[in-house]
Formats: C-alpha cells, structure tokens, sequence
C-alpha cells in the first residue's frame, strides 16, 4: 500500500463512527494479539515453573538498572543475574567493568532478546546469557550461601529474599532492589545458632 494509498483510506474514514460490531472485531484482534505474545514470549518460561513460584517477566526500567548498579558501586569481578529477562542488567553490568557477566534464563525468547540487544551494543561473545531452569537447582538461598565467597554481594531486584537482612535498600515500588553482603548474612546466620537454646 502506497502513501497515497493510505491518504485515500484514511480520508474515506474520517467522520465515519465504529459500530457494535466494528468494537467487537476491535477487541477480538487486540485480544488475539495479546495472547500471541503470551504464548510467543511468555508462556514458554511459564510451563516449567510450579505455578506457586511463577514471576511474571517485567522488563528492568532505566531506574531498576541503575538502583541495581548503585548497589553494586565500588565492585568488580563476575557478575551473574538470575533471571535476566531480556538482559538489561547484564549488559549494563559489562559496560561498568564486571568481567564476566552472565544472565541465567529459562524462556528461550527472552534469551534471544538479550542476545540481540547485545549485538545491537556491540557486546556479543563478551556478555554470556544461558538457558537454565533454576527451579531445579536446591533452595537458592541455601545454595548461595554455600558457595559464594564472604566478599560476594547479592543484589535482588523487586522480589527480596524472604529470610535474609538486607544490607542496603535503594528504590521504591518495582524499581525496589536489596543488596545482600555475604559475609553479614552469614555473621548474622551465626549469632542466631549461639542465641538460640538448645
């Protein structure tokens, strides 16, 4: 269709009203193209995940991105997001000297979204995303207190660990994120096992 094509078309609608059943078709195509992208984009994460542990996937705000790397202020070395939607963080991550960054993902769309933002910035092969589906690995809380050094900082964004203090809070809203410091977490792991009678 030719932009005089389109001129025409528009003109010969201008001042028509929609009708009863104009609203319908209207709906019914909003509502087919909103559950294309649910099954396209979103339901392939969803299938795998018990329903009472389902999040849904919100993209990370220009705001969430910075009140993650506030938290991270001051740090280097490997970065990894659990989660990574479309990569937003990790690429951001990269970009501040964290070497290497890694977003773990469990929908496939979304790991071909982070991929190709990273093309696009000219960080492909030096950001890492993966397909993972960590609800298959232990209660990560216990995992990661396990396994990460008493330097490492845990930063968690719009969904905080339920039974950790955070060390720092920066955000309000879902642009809210916890920052976690190892070494206290496990400190104050410590001090309840010596509180506590026998």
């Amino acid at each position: 269709m030719d932009p005089d094509d389109l001129a025409e078309l528009a003109g010969e609608l201008q001042g028509k009203t929609v009708g009863g059943w104009g609203l319908v078709q209207l709906a019914a195509g909003t509502g087919f193209a909103a559950y294309v992208v649910w099954a396209a984009v979103l339901m392939p994460g969803f299938r795998r995940v018990p329903l009472r542990l389902q999040v849904p996937y919100v993209p990370s705000s220009a705001k969430q991105v910075e009140n993650v790397m506030s938290l991270l202020k001051g740090r280097s070395g490997k970065m990894v997001d659990l989660g990574s939607g479309d990569g937003r963080i990790v690429l951001e991550a990269y970009k501040r000297g964290f070497s290497p960054a890694v977003g773990y993902e469990l929908n496939p769309w979304l790991l071909r979204l982070s991929n190709y933002r990273a093309w696009r910035a000219g960080c492909y092969g030096k950001v890492f995303y993966q397909q993972q589906d960590l609800w298959k690995l232990p209660q990560l809380a216990t995992k990661l207190l396990a396994e990460l050094p008493d330097e490492a900082r845990v930063v968690s964004g719009r969904v905080p660990f339920p039974t950790w203090m955070p060390t720092t809070i920066v955000g309000e809203g879902l642009n809210r994120s916890w920052a976690y410091d190892i070494k206290t977490i496990r400190q104050t792991g410590r001090n309840k096992l010596e509180r506590s009678p026998e």
